[in-house]
């Protein structure tokens, strides 16, 4: 990502805005430092030269303590705008990567990005917060006061302005050569931090099954070895930052002494006059100042800039075309799976797949673990193209079929149910005699019997304050209560009890009774046994083994 990468400012509304006001106040800060500069020369030229009283320089000193006070206003206005519009970017940034990750397909997430784009979604988008308040400033004042003050200097004195003019490119030519190992080192830590992301949501995803054979605090070495790499990447990023902040500072820091001993020996030969040396000799360090703070910042900004490089490389993953054609009645229309195969690195999953889903029919799919069913659900919903074969509703071709029209049609329970925040009543939906009818079918009326408040009581973020059987019964009940055509059931029996197998299985046959369809993976015969049409699902290894 360049220093101001102009997709940034195409993604992002906020960003926009954001430039436009910091070059604004960059041009009115230029103009406040040459004030000031010249304000304080003369007052002190004044004193020193004529011996001016402080009745006399009370006027300029007001002047000078007023600039001041508007130049203080205009850095905190700028930082104050800085936060809010790095928390607004950061937000659109996030919006968008996420809306794009889901858009790209499961296919997509599943290939390896998905922990990536959790981890950059999160904590790695928060590292653009430096780059707005503390880099990108100094940037634009780099563009705006240096070469502002630099020519009010050449107009005040030219030989002081040839020192600077010549010894200026070394600060950017240093700035560069520590930038681009920075850069390779931030590039490093994101990676490493994704590393760390993944195993850390994976072994979360797991630890239930590990719990359950005791070997919960085996990838315990693993995550601390991904730590402990984030660790020393981040620690040799600072060391240069350290080393590169003073390599800066001395430079600067020399080119300043430069001009002022010329300027020293120009005004003991009496070949300069002391209000001009005293101005020069203020003005040089602003010279530097943007561009050394432009330094300085590049290491706190260069973790987000290395994140909004890689959101920019998901933002411009190109989705594939949607269809345009409204999906056809699922109430009346036949869904069909021919010969249907997904290239996957073991092969293919699922391997010449047929389906043949008729309005208010039960179709169940099994095979072993890893066989590719729920990617054949994802065929069956248009969320998964497939490499070979067609997936059709009523002879029109899911990739010519508006998504959205699709998606209405249909209920899908995977095997952790999603719950959001709220009552159990809102996420259930449904009036009261409804409600009361599916909980007695479900079993969420024995639910209910043990919670607070009943109907009333709040849930947490994915159901949080129930087990995870009750979660199920939830998500049953609300599938069972909507009104679509079509119910996908991925492996709902996964994690219940006989009871709660039951309740699956009365489910089962309440929707079809209800003239709905039902796809259903299932591993139990009992839920085998309920199914109009059982399909095996095979992969290309299972078929060569």
């Amino acid at each position: 990502m360049r220093p101001l990468d102009p997709r940034l400012l195409r993604h992002a509304r906020a960003a926009r805005g954001y430039v436009a006001l910091t070059a604004a106040l960059g041009a009115v800060t230029a103009a406040l430092v040459v004030a000031q500069a010249l304000l304080l020369a003369h007052a002190l030229g004044a004193a020193v030269s004529d011996g001016a009283t402080l009745d006399v320089l009370r006027p300029t000193i007001a002047w000078l303590a007023a600039v001041v006070a508007v130049r203080t206003l205009v850095t905190a206005v700028q930082e104050r705008f800085a936060h809010r519009a790095a928390t607004r970017t950061v937000g659109e940034l996030r919006e968008q990567v996420v809306a794009h990750a889901v858009a790209l397909g499961p296919r997509w997430l599943a290939s390896g990005e998905g922990p990536a784009v959790v981890t950059l979604a999160t904590r790695g988008l928060d590292a653009l917060e430096p780059y707005f308040v503390r880099y990108l400033p100094q940037l634009i004042l780099a563009a705006t006061v240096t070469p502002g003050v630099l020519l009010v200097v050449l107009g005040l004195d030219w030989v002081s302005a040839a020192i600077l003019v010549v010894v200026l490119p070394l600060v950017p030519i240093f700035m560069v050569l520590v930038g681009r190992l920075t850069q390779g080192r931030s590039e490093q830590g994101l990676v490493s931090m994704q590393r760390l992301g993944s195993q850390v949501l994976d072994l979360l995803a797991g630890l239930p099954t590990l719990r359950a054979h005791g070997r919960e605090r085996g990838p315990g070495a693993r995550v601390r070895t991904l730590g402990d790499a984030h660790r020393r990447a981040t620690m040799g990023t600072l060391r240069i930052a350290f080393l590169s902040g003073m390599v800066l500072e001395l430079l600067t820091t020399l080119s300043v002494a430069l001009v002022a001993v010329g300027i020293g020996l120009r005004l003991v030969e009496g070949n300069l006059d002391l209000v001009t040396g005293i101005a020069v000799l203020v003005l040089a360090p602003e010279v530097f100042l943007p561009l050394r703070q432009v330094g300085v910042q590049f290491h706190a900004a260069a973790d987000g800039v290395a994140a909004a490089g890689r959101a920019f490389e998901v933002l411009e993953t190109p989705v594939p075309a949607a269809g345009t054609r409204t999906a056809p009645d699922l109430r009346t229309a036949v869904l069909r799976l021919d010969d249907v195969a997904v290239r996957t690195s073991g092969g293919s999953t699922p391997h010449n797949l047929d389906l043949v889903l008729r309005p208010g029919t039960v179709v169940a799919l099994t095979g072993p673990s890893g066989v590719g069913k729920t990617t054949a659900l994802e065929i069956a919903l248009g969320l998964v193209r497939p490499d070979e074969g067609t997936a059709s509703i009523d002879g029109v071709d899911l990739t010519e079929v508006d998504p959205a029209s699709l998606w209405a049609q249909v209920s899908w329970l995977p095997q952790r149910p999603v719950l959001e925040p709220g009552t159990v009543a809102e996420l259930v939906g449904g009036d009261d005699g409804s409600r009361a009818t599916a909980a007695a079918l479900t079993g969420l009326d024995a639910v209910l019997a043990t919670l607070p408040d009943g109907w009333a009581t709040s849930l947490g973020r994915g159901g949080a304050g129930l087990s995870l059987g009750q979660r199920q019964r939830v998500a049953l009940t609300r599938t069972l209560l909507s009104s679509t055509p079509l119910v996908v059931l991925d492996e709902p029996t996964a994690h219940l009890d006989a009871a709660g197998e039951q309740v699956v299985l009365d489910t089962v046959r309440a929707l079809r009774d209800a003239g709905r369809s039902v796809l259903l993976v299932a591993h139990r015969p009992s839920l085998v046994a309920v199914a109009d049409d059982v399909v095996q699902v095979r992969s290309t290894a299972a078929v060569l083994a």
